[in-house]
């Protein structure tokens, strides 16, 4: 290796010994130069000093081989992800369905420079609203945050419904997640009130939809402009201008999509390193096919949480990283103490799957914890149940018995008359469903453990303990064994702010201890290793 000019010494010395180099190189801020003490000395590592191209051979004067510029956090992904929509780092705090990511996590996330979703999935439309206006209410005009519109593919009534709050309420930002296909209610929140701009004659939106996807056919038609047969239906029913549907058929439906890797709750277990890379290809594919003027930007969610996870989401090309699990430890989050306490002692093997209460009938299911909890295990068998028997009546009279006596605590007759005024009150279809085909009444039935099992964990109740049903994917076992001797470590620590930025702060360290790797610096394992602390 030939120097390309000198580094002279002004107060602070150089580093060549590689045990104490890691606080030089976590100043991230600062560039960093790398120098060689003479022609085939040790290589070593300075900050500040003075740099020429011409050698000189007087005062305090090394070899200077190279420099590694200043990193910031902000500058880890996109810089049109930062500009689009307007927050300061590429980093969002995910949508944790029935509440968990709460009004108040959507609040603190945006005050950090995040971007955050409110977890409106299996919630009301009444306690929605409530939420939009605490969020409104806490934050200044035009503060960017989103909400989650989950796919509801047995009440597309319902997801209809969430979209007009949606709209009405002026929520500018969704994360569609659990989608198996483009539906009508997607695509009228992503198409109404788009326009061109004046000045450039560019599509402009005003509603943005981010895609949380995990499978190559299900990102297509979100990358896709929205179907013509969708688009029509859509005009005729008034929910979308003429213009709005003929603008529509020159844009994409999401200008963001999150690639879900094995994450906690729905889940198809991808690893990242594969998942976003395809992800990548296919949206390089279809915006030169399709003339974009501006690229789909995409982001990782799934299995982020250390920060050497997050470094390589960047180094993968992620534009935006998207972090779940670890936040339902935080203070912020809609779940009981408990819960927390439970979530901060979990190991990164301590999940599994099990049925979702949402698609149980599909066959779909999601990631949660096993630690502490029979739920999986009997969401499992419940599951098993309703595959092998057409209705309740046919059960055999010793397993209705055990159902009755340790899941349900309570008659299955009982179950059903709750069940059935639930869905009156909600989707009376769904009742008259269930009367005429017993078998849905046994799934309707099943369901309610389900979703009653997600409810006691969210309120720590303590006669429920053993069935609570707790999302959660490794990166929550990977995170509890980063923040283990820390202040991260006690629950009562674990802001999701701080969280957020020790992730990034760590991960913009680990890039720059890669970047020096490669200017062939020999380094210790240690340096990969930022530890977190409090940060402004």
């Amino acid at each position: 290796m030939q120097p390309i000019g000198t580094w002279t010494q002004n107060s602070v010395a150089p580093i060549f010994n590689a045990l104490d180099m890691k606080a030089a190189i976590e100043s991230v801020r600062e560039p960093l130069h790398i120098v060689r003490r003479g022609p085939g000395g040790l290589l070593g590592i300075a900050l500040g000093g003075t740099i020429s191209t011409v050698a000189q051979a007087h005062g305090e004067s090394h070899e200077w081989m190279g420099t590694v510029p200043r990193i910031y956090p902000e500058w880890l992904g996109d810089r049109t992800f930062l500009s689009a929509h307007g927050v300061r780092f590429p980093y969002i705090v995910g949508e944790m369905a029935t509440g968990i990511a709460t009004a108040e996590m959507v609040v603190a996330a945006a005050q950090a420079g995040m971007l955050g979703f409110f977890g409106s999935a299996g919630l009301g439309l009444e306690v929605t609203d409530q939420a939009i206006t605490e969020i409104e209410s806490r934050l200044p005009d035009g503060t960017p945050w989103g909400a989650n519109l989950i796919h509801s593919p047995a009440e597309p009534e319902m997801e209809m419904a969430i979209v007009e709050l949606f709209l009405r309420r002026g929520v500018r930002l969704v994360s569609a997640s659990a989608f198996m296909g483009i539906t009508p209610a997607v695509v009228r929140y992503a198409l109404s009130g788009v326009r061109l701009d004046p000045d450039t004659g560019a599509v402009q939106r005003t509603n943005h939809v981010f895609a949380k996807i995990s499978r190559v056919e299900v990102a297509r038609p979100f990358l896709m402009p929205a179907p013509q047969s969708i688009l029509d239906a859509l005009v005729a029913q008034g929910y979308l201008t003429h213009d709005e549907a003929r603008l529509g058929e020159h844009i994409p439906i999401a200008g963001d999509i999150t690639a879900e890797a094995d994450s906690g709750g729905h889940t198809d277990n991808r690893p990242l390193t594969v998942l976003l890379p395809t992800i990548l290809a296919l949206r390089d594919e279809i915006c030169a096919s399709q003339g974009y003027s501006s690229p789909v930007r995409v982001g990782a969610s799934g299995g982020l949480g250390v920060p050497s996870a997050v470094a390589a989401a960047f180094a993968l090309g992620a534009a935006f990283v998207m972090t779940g699990s670890v936040n339902q430890s935080a203070l912020e989050a809609g779940t009981s103490p408990e819960v927390k306490r439970v979530l901060a002692q979990t190991g990164m093997a301590d999940v599994m799957m099990a049925p979702a209460a949402d698609m149980f009938e599909l066959g779909v299911k999601v990631q949660v914890l096993k630690r502490g909890t029979l739920f999986g295990a009997r969401a499992q068998m419940l599951y098993d149940i309703y595959i092998k028997h057409d209705d309740l009546e046919s059960l055999p009279p010793k397993l209705r018995s055990s159902l009755e006596k340790d899941i349900f605590r309570e008659s299955l007759d009982l179950t059903w008359k709750r069940t059935r005024q639930y869905w009156m009150n909600r989707n009376p279809d769904e009742v008259a469903r269930a009367e005429r085909e017993p078998k849905h009444r046994m799934a309707l039935c099943f369901r309610a453990y389900l979703g009653e099992a997600s409810r006691w964990a969210r309120f720590g109740d303590p006669e429920r303990k053993l069935d609570y049903q707790i999302w959660c994917g490794p990166a929550m076992g990977a995170f509890n064994a980063w923040v283990k001797g820390t202040y991260l470590e006690t629950p009562e620590n674990r802001t999701v702010a701080q969280i957020g930025l020790n992730l990034l702060e760590g991960a913009a360290v680990v890039t720059r201890v890669q970047q020096l790797r490669t200017h062939a610096l020999d380094l210790v394992p240690e340096t990969f290793d930022f530890r977190p602390r409090p940060l402004a």
